[in-house]
């Protein structure tokens, strides 16, 4: 296998189209895992720990999950969505204008604090000056946790704050973060010494580097200085908000793939956690319609943080509708194309785009379809780039969850779905 060396001045534009991206080829970054989402547990007294507490270096979902619910996942939407006690379609009534979605993340973390039910929260800002690069933040006030709002899709080093969080004394904890940094949270929850932990999810796929961030929106809008907030929606297309009011849309079929391969980290591409299933409560929008924020409780605590701001919640219905099973074949096929394959003529892309709108799968089919579709591709990126990780870094439900596509599989790529063994 050939590992790329990623000069850490290496942006977007200059990684060609095999590039891995290997964030720990970072000075800064030497001596961990080759596979680094830059947590911040090795920033911490805490990165002895690393090598059992990595995500990257061992899944340990099965045993996490074991060890919060007292057992692992049933072969339902469990295998896809995680362990959950409920899930709900929700907004708030009074959105926060400043927030992604209507704010319940952060109004949950601020109304932790208002009631003194934690001391502190960790949770992400922006970087002065930027309005995406992240920022970890130890938030003493309900200010500075609604001061955080809005999404900042960028690897962010959350964890190097545990280390305020024991200097500082402090016993009650809320941690809002992505699943990688849950995962490591997680492992070391015995060692903090807190009487009481909030985990608080936020879906997560895909984050990038700061620079990478400003060369994808270079790639995607006509005006990428005044974005003010993006997101992947259920529509199958990009929106994004600028400083204006205006409102801009890209179809994902017509994203510069051959121009934005290589931005991702390798170690967003070999992570198999998008719905962040190890916290207690997860907030997203996957599995909600438009306008809607996805919201599973997945422990008794996780249902205690729902009921805390329940009051200030509206409450909508999931719905589920289409099949996802009819084009996952043709995705599977589409995993051995180059990234740099040609697009399809306008039109064509045109059709395709009002046809996925229009009969594609909606609400917890859609999340359903987008999950497996990221398990299926980063399971074909590890096998393909990092072969001998396999059976350390994917967890055994996603052989479970994919095996419906067993046939599909072993005709495209010669080989079994199955897991492999240890070397």
């Amino acid at each position: 296998m050939n590992d790329a060396v990623l000069d850490p001045q290496d942006t977007g534009p200059s990684k060609g189209l095999d590039t891995i991206s290997l964030l720990s080829s970072d000075a800064r970054l030497q001596g961990r895992p080759k596979l680094c989402s830059d947590c911040g547990l090795c920033d911490s007294a805490l990165k002895g720990r690393m090598s059992s507490a990595c995500i990257f270096v061992r899944n340990r979902t099965s045993e996490i999950e074991q060890r919060l619910h007292g057992r692992t996942r049933r072969s339902d939407d469990e295998g896809r969505f995680g362990i959950h006690r409920a899930q709900y379609a929700a907004r708030m009534r009074r959105p926060n204008p400043q927030a992604q979605w209507s704010g319940i993340v952060t109004s949950l973390g601020a109304r932790l604090l208002e009631q003194g039910q934690v001391e502190a929260v960790i949770t992400t800002g922006a970087a002065p000056g930027t309005r995406f690069k992240s920022e970890p933040v130890l938030a003493r006030t309900p200010a500075d946790v609604l001061a955080t709002a809005g999404n900042k899709p960028c690897l962010s080093p959350n964890l190097r704050l545990l280390d305020q969080v024991r200097e500082q004394g402090i016993k009650r904890l809320a941690f809002i973060g992505t699943s990688c940094q849950v995962h490591m949270l997680r492992a070391v929850e015995a060692e903090l010494g807190l009487e009481k932990l909030y985990v608080i999810g936020i879906p997560c796929s895909d984050n990038v580097t700061y620079p990478d961030l400003e060369y994808f929106l270079t790639q995607v809008s006509r005006s990428p200085q005044t974005i003010v907030h993006y997101e992947f929606m259920q529509d199958f297309s990009l929106w994004m908000r600028h400083e204006d009011g205006r409102k801009e849309r890209v179809n994902y079929i017509d994203f510069p793939m051959d121009k934005l391969h290589g931005i991702f980290p390798s170690s967003c591409l070999s992570c198999f956690d998008y719905p962040n299933t190890l916290c207690d409560l997860t907030v997203g929008y996957m599995g909600a319609e438009l306008g809607w924020q996805w919201v599973l409780a997945r422990t008794e605590i996780g249902e205690e943080l729902f009921e805390l701001i329940r009051p200030d919640l509206e409450i909508g219905e999931l719905t589920s509708s289409g099949d996802r099973t009819r084009g996952m074949p043709h995705y599977i096929a589409r995993l051995t194309q180059p990234p740099g394959a040609k697009k399809s003529p306008f039109l064509v892309r045109k059709l395709v785009a009002y046809m996925q709108r229009k009969k594609g799968s909606k609400g917890l089919e859609f999340a359903r379809a987008i999950i497996e579709m990221k398990l299926l591709r980063n399971l074909n990126y590890v096998r393909s780039k990092f072969p001998r990780f396999e059976a350390r870094v994917v967890p055994e439900h996603v052989y479970q969850t994919l095996a419906p596509y067993a046939d599909k599989y072993l005709e495209v790529f010669g080989r079994p779905l199955a897991p492999q063994t240890e070397e």
